[in-house]
């Protein structure tokens, strides 16, 4: 089969596409024809060896990904072959076929296609355990979404405007956040030339109710300066570079709630919650909620897909499409 393989740390352009032997499928797993793979910012961290846990080379870079169920390992019940399937794993998404254990699957939701449904289940957990589990969302509430025109952030803005939010998004450029508006933001902050703590105040009438900081590098801080007083400010990644330093006093003199969240132990750990996460998004599925699908590259152009990434030049949710 057809694969992408990362066969030493680097870049994108380390990625090569190669025929590799077909997984073999062990017991409890489900063997899955895979249709399409998106391309997640962690991606870019594995292949460089930066994630917090390390992958061995040779591997497949690809943690999100949807298809078809082409067989099913001694014990799996519930999955049969034919069926539409969308799931996530370290690594190996990015072929024409990965074996992942049967409790890393899912149906895929009525009314997405395979394209949409590999870019769906990342950044959709992501939003929802940021703004929901860990935010403690209510109606009504300002939500700041610092990178909202990326993947996790279009789905961040998309979200919090659904469960009744209202939305500041905040991108490095005007053309960026015009994706943010689009999906139903009051307001768009350009981070790159705007004060970032002096607009979310101005906007606000005072200060946010809740951040998603997807980027952290120097904007955490003005950001966490801008929250409220009792108000909650949610880590979920470290996109724009450097991971920052906050001064311990903001929460302190704030009384601000501070919580990091990251999705793949989220939602091992908290099964009930991601249950409940994953109905409330598939009835919002089935109301017309998608990702926001920006570019869709072939297998063999899958170094290209990971620059564009890497680069920070696309909006929403980049994917391969791995097989028709």
């Amino acid at each position: 089969m057809k694969a992408a393989l990362c066969e030493q740390y680097g870049g994108p352009e380390r990625i090569v596409v190669r025929d590799v032997p077909a997984p073999q499928l062990a017991s409890g797993q489900v063997l899955v024809d895979v249709k399409a793979a998106a391309v997640n910012f962690p991606d870019l961290l594995f292949i460089a060896d930066r994630y917090q846990v390390s992958i061995p080379v040779p591997f497949t870079p690809g943690s999100e990904f949807a298809g078809s169920v082409a067989a099913v390992g001694e014990g799996v019940t519930g999955f049969a072959v034919g069926d539409a399937v969308y799931g996530s794993a370290m690594s190996g998404g990015m072929a024409e076929q990965i074996a992942v254990p049967a409790s890393d699957l899912y149906p895929v939701p009525v009314g997405l296609s395979m394209i949409e449904a590999a870019a769906f289940r990342v950044t959709s957990m992501t939003a929802y355990h940021g703004l929901v589990t860990a935010g403690s969302l209510k109606p009504g509430d300002w939500v700041v979404v610092l990178g909202a025109a990326g993947g996790v952030g279009t789905a961040t803005v998309d979200l919090a405007v659904r469960l009744g939010a209202r939305v500041i998004g905040a991108a490095s450029s005007r053309e960026r956040l015009s994706v943010a508006t689009e999906l139903g933001a009051e307001a768009g902050i350009d981070y790159s030339t705007e004060d970032l703590k002096g607009r979310i105040k101005e906007i606000t009438g005072g200060g946010a109710d809740l951040v998603i900081d997807a980027i952290g590098d120097r904007y955490a801080e003005p950001a966490l300066r801008a929250v409220r007083w009792g108000g909650r400010f949610v880590s979920i990644g470290f996109a724009a570079g450097d991971i920052p330093k906050i001064p311990l006093n903001l929460v302190l003199l704030k009384n601000v709630t501070v919580r990091g969240m990251e999705v793949r132990t989220w939602n091992a750990k908290l099964p009930e919650e991601t249950a409940r996460g994953r109905q409330l998004l598939a009835d919002l599925v089935a109301q017309g909620m998608r990702p926001a699908v920006s570019e869709v590259h072939d297998l063999d152009d899958v170094a290209v897909a990971l620059q564009r990434v890497a680069d920070r030049k696309h909006t929403g949710k980049v994917v391969i499409r791995v097989a028709e």
